[in-house]
């Protein structure tokens, strides 16, 4: 009796352990389409449009034995290596930080372009050097923090990105630095000794960080986003869409219920996203009926690199003819397309 309850207690150890323990490795699925009007609120103007406009999300989980097995033998679950979804040099934070960073830059790009479209002036104000990593072993490291936004150096203001660099180019390994920096909305201050950057081609000193400019946007009327649980660019195209559905008269939606995918640039185009066929499966069972997907060019360079690799319109037309939806997939290229789509579709 007491060896069966000890090869129970081994079996209960090892099912716990395939269902919990997590790999290096995360499975992406298809996800669900999400109302952009609950998320996008323009200020002095009703989301009255008899249609939608939604973003499509893909699901990602960390894998975990049980999971990964369970993967394998699914269609439409893709197992990925950490490192196609993780760059090499970031913790699971920062990582975290990327994608917010991708989503807050997405909603900037979209109120700029769609208030462009819409004839009405913008106010863009820099607010610092946005921290994306912090390297092992850098001068930064356990002083700064993904996250931190940079606004001063040595006592001197940081108007734009560029002048970060033109600041440290002097520098000398062993030279201390003053930078002020904004964390959790609180102003901080850190003196920082200058070290040889980790893994740099060029042997140089410097504070051993990744960064980006931060910027906002001041809006008239105001554009209020609420995206807390949302992360990563993709959702810029269906932002831009929906805000200047609010901002125009006329019901852009004719009644449909239209999604879409693809990051939207500051200059109007629509970037390449992935995850795009597991979106059409998750729009098609969403009851969707237009969907925009970009239609990114693949360099010759690209394409010899890798033979494979399609533009985010094949890719999602290969899959709507798959799983046979009778959804429209409309190739767009910048937002005017989709605008321009919009305008000439009749009514439901």
């Amino acid at each position: 009796m007491k060896r069966k309850i000890g090869i129970y207690a081994v079996l209960i150890v090892v099912i716990c352990s395939m269902m919990l323990y997590r790999l290096d490795a995360y499975i992406m699925k298809p996800g669900s389409a999400y109302d952009v009007s609950k998320f996008v609120t323009v200020d002095s103007k009703e989301a009255d449009s008899l249609g939608s406009m939604s973003l499509m999300t893909v699901a990602m989980q960390q894998a975990t034995p049980f999971s990964y097995l369970w993967a394998k033998t699914q269609k439409y679950q893709k197992l990925m290596d950490i490192e196609q979804v993780r760059n090499p040099l970031e913790d699971d934070e920062e990582y975290n930080v990327r994608q917010l960073k991708l989503m807050s830059d997405s909603q900037f790009n979209a109120k700029y372009v769609a208030f462009q479209r819409a004839g009405l002036e913008t106010k863009v104000h820099f607010n610092g050097v946005f921290i994306l990593n912090v390297l092992d072993g850098g001068a930064s490291d356990g002083i700064l923090k993904a996250g931190d936004e940079i606004i001063e150096v040595d006592g001197q203001k940081i108007t734009n990105q560029q002048m970060l660099v033109e600041l440290l180019q002097p520098k000398q390994l062993g030279d201390q630095v003053s930078i002020q920096f904004i964390r959790n909305e609180e102003q901080q201050k850190a003196t920082i000794t200058l070290k040889e950057i980790p893994n740099a081609q060029e042997h140089r000193a410097g504070l051993g960080i990744s960064y980006t400019e931060s910027k906002s946007i001041e809006t008239d009327p105001q554009v209020t986003m609420k995206t807390e649980d949302i992360g990563g660019p993709s959702a810029g195209l269906m932002f831009t869409l929906e805000i200047l559905d609010q901002l125009l008269d006329e019901d852009l939606t004719k009644g449909y219920a239209i999604a879409g995918t693809g990051e939207m640039l500051v200059d109007g185009s629509v970037g390449r996203i992935g995850g795009i066929d597991y979106k059409i499966i998750a729009a098609d069972r969403d009851d969707m009926e237009i969907f925009f997907a970009p239609d990114d060019e693949i360099s010759p360079e690209m394409k010899a690199k890798y033979p494979e690799l399609e533009s985010n319109y094949t890719t999602a037309v290969k899959t709507a003819k798959e799983i046979g939806t009778k959804m429209k997939i409309v190739p767009v290229k910048n937002v005017d397309d989709a605008i321009n789509y919009l305008k000439q579709l009749q009514p439901k």
